[in-house]
């Protein structure tokens, strides 16, 4: 069901798509985020820890012998409380962006999602042959505290020039990291005084600007207690930043404007084929149709455009051929008329006069029955004509058409077969009289004796008329041409049994109309020729066709 709406409808396919393409996006965006994420954490992790890595290092490489290393670290290990390891470098297997990472004297951080542990992998000056693995699994307030103390371990070297030597190794930190006076840091009473009994304070700091809440690690210079070592502020990690929030709206809003455009561009190529073909019929070229494709609106409205130029195309000829053909036909009666009236007014025999004021009756009734003709056949093939359609007994019908046939006294057998009595089939009355009168009158004019009239429903639910005779036929390469306005396949037998071409035309248009076909063959019963109106028996109400 839900197939064939999106296959009918042109909009709900749009719809669709694009409710389709936004979740696809966002899903898209999502995993973005996260790759973005992903990158964004590891070297915020990288970064927070090269500085620190750059002073173990140097702290590790000031130890003259390897116990005192080992000494060294473990002390630094008891400090942290996490584990550090002197390892061979054998042990370790280093990418090639890690190992560049060593070189520059950073660090390098695996870090397990499930887990959520890191190990740090520390590069030692002057010492290639080994590494410091640290396995880091919790990072809490004892580990911040701690990161000053390996600062000032690394300046107790250089007494008196703190602030020269901080500047030096300021650049292995991605935060700011410097020596201020107490009285510059807006600090109470309680942090002052355990600044005082030497230990590490913790400043946090909620900012409206983009770098959100922040840490700032201060401890106490020894030898100056006026002054202390301030790391950071350092940021906390920001999982949506205004700028990447920015770009990634922006870049949604980009993608679904491209997929509005992919969804829009069908309706918009066909608008323009539709625009295009439009233009051209206004130029006075009607031979350009709109390609067909699927079964949505915009296929209808291209069928529509199309049964509309070929309507319109039809006309323009069904008119032009009516011009030739009624100029044509005219002439004749109008002449007879003239003939006429000049000969009454220089014939002074009244016997006479009488003769040629009957032949003038007969020819203005002639003139009359063409336009009849003519007049019909223009309001059947200029548009739709309206259309009553009602229950008809078709018998009541063929049975009128038989006597008022009958009572022209053509001397010819007419027989009627109806396949059931009282059968109702819905059609227009006025309509469905003219077709059959039309076809049994032009059976009686060419049939040798006989004329059949048969007419019923099929199983197929379609009504039909068949008018038989036993005239010469028609010949089957004719047999299209006989509905064609004015045409005649004997010019002058038709004239002599007083036709005009028009009456086949008509019954051709009504069967249109009525949503039928009319076909003329070889007659099996009585081998003339055989024709046969079929038109659908039940009409369906506008109701009735919505509920089914």
């Amino acid at each position: 069901m839900l197939s064939d709406a999106l296959k009918k409808s042109i909009f709900l396919r749009i719809y669709a798509g694009l409710i389709v393409w936004v979740v696809m996006v966002a899903v898209f965006c999502y995993l973005l985020v996260q790759t973005i994420n992903y990158q964004r954490a590891q070297e915020y992790r990288e970064s927070l820890t090269d500085g620190l890595s750059y002073v173990i290092s140097e702290g590790v490489a000031r130890q003259p012998a390897k116990q005192q290393k080992i000494d060294w670290i473990s002390d630094a290990s008891d400090l942290l409380e996490l584990p550090i390891n002197y390892v061979t470098a054998v042990q370790v297997e280093l990418s090639r962006a890690e190992k560049k990472r060593i070189a520059e004297q950073k660090s390098v951080v695996r870090y397990d999602a499930n887990s959520g542990i890191a190990y740090i992998i520390i590069g030692l000056q002057g010492d290639a042959s080994h590494y410091l693995s640290v396995t880091v699994d919790k990072l809490g307030e004892r580990q911040m505290k701690a990161l000053p103390i390996f600062v000032l371990d690394h300046l107790i070297f250089y007494p008196g020039q703190e602030r020269e030597y901080l500047e030096k190794i300021r650049k292995h930190f991605s935060y700011p990291i410097e020596i201020l006076d107490i009285k510059d840091i807006s600090l109470d009473s309680e942090q002052i005084g355990r600044l005082r009994q030497d230990q590490s304070i913790l400043l946090y700091r909620d900012n409206a600007t983009v770098r959100g809440t922040t840490i700032s690690i201060v401890s106490p210079m020894p030898n100056h207690p006026a002054q202390v070592l301030v790391l950071g502020p350092v940021p906390m990690f920001n999982w949506m930043p205004l700028q990447l929030s920015a770009g990634i709206t922006l870049f949604s809003l980009f993608l679904l404007s491209l997929g509005v455009y992919g969804l829009i561009l069908p309706l918009e190529r066909k608008v323009r084929q539709v625009r295009y073909a439009l233009n051209k019929m206004k130029s006075g070229d009607l031979s350009l149709r709109v390609p067909i494709e699927g079964s949505d609106e915009m296929a209808n409205l291209s069928a529509s455009y199309n049964n509309m130029s070929d309507h319109i195309q039809r006309l323009i000829e069904a008119q032009r051929e009516l011009m030739r053909a009624v100029s044509h036909e005219l002439r004749t009666p109008v002449a007879r008329i003239r003939f006429g009236m000049e000969m009454l007014a220089e014939e002074d025999d009244y016997d006479y006069r009488i003769q040629q004021v009957d032949m003038i009756d007969k020819d203005i009734e002639a003139l009359n029955t063409l336009i009849d003709e003519i007049m019909t056949y223009a309001k059947l093939e200029q548009g739709t004509p309206s259309l009553d359609f009602e229950a008809v007994l078709l018998q009541d019908v063929l049975e009128q058409v038989l006597m008022e046939t009958e009572a022209l006294k053509t001397q010819k057998k007419i027989e009627l077969l109806v396949a059931e009595t009282g059968l109702t089939v819905d059609a227009e009355r006025r309509y469905l009289h003219r077709v059959v009168q039309n076809l049994v009158g032009n059976a009686v004019r060419y049939c040798e004796h006989k004329v059949c009239v048969s007419g019923g429903v099929r199983a197929d639910g379609m009504a039909y008329v068949c008018v038989e005779d036993d005239g010469p036929g028609i010949a089957e390469s004719d047999r299209t041409r006989i509905f064609e306005a004015f045409a005649r396949l004997d010019d002058s037998r038709t004239r002599a049994s007083g036709g005009y071409g028009l009456g086949l035309s008509i019954v051709s248009r009504i069967a249109y109309w009525f949503g039928g076909t009319v076909q003329v063959d070889q007659s099996l019963y009585l081998g003339g020729a055989r024709f046969v109106i079929t038109w659908p028996a039940k009409r369906y109400k506008q109701g009735e066709k919505n509920k089914a």
